[in-house]
């Protein structure tokens, strides 16, 4: 059996990363790939969530908190995709191609919220 990561020394902050990365990790409940249901296309929800992270960075969030790149399996195939927290999942939403009737919905329904 051979080793395949193995440091003499460990840095206390690569520790504390990956503790954090875990435990954000947690709250992330959504998948991008469940918009692909919703009638998204596959570079409709990647350039989605490249604006989203930039909403977020922009907003003084933390991207981590948000957003995790994973591989899923979806339709018998090996899919790249990304972990989202309720954050995440709707700035995908908000993001995504105007036209679609999910995007239209949430705008309107987080207008009548901040209206009321």
């Amino acid at each position: 059996m051979e080793l395949l990561i193995y440091r003499k020394e460990y840095d206390r902050s690569d520790a504390m990363d990956s503790f954090f990365d875990s435990y954000y990790s947690l709250g992330m409940k959504f998948l991008a790939s469940d918009l692909l249901d919703q009638g998204l296309a596959p570079a409709q929800i990647s350039a989605a969530i490249i604006k989203a992270m930039k909403v977020t960075r922009s907003s003084g969030l933390e991207i981590r908190q948000h957003f995790k790149p994973v591989f899923s399996y979806r339709n018998n195939e090996l899919i790249r995709d990304c972990k989202l927290s309720k954050m995440g999942y709707g700035l995908v939403i908000l993001n995504a191609d105007i036209d679609l009737s999910i995007v239209g919905k949430l705008q309107v329904s987080m207008m009548n919220r901040f209206l009321a």
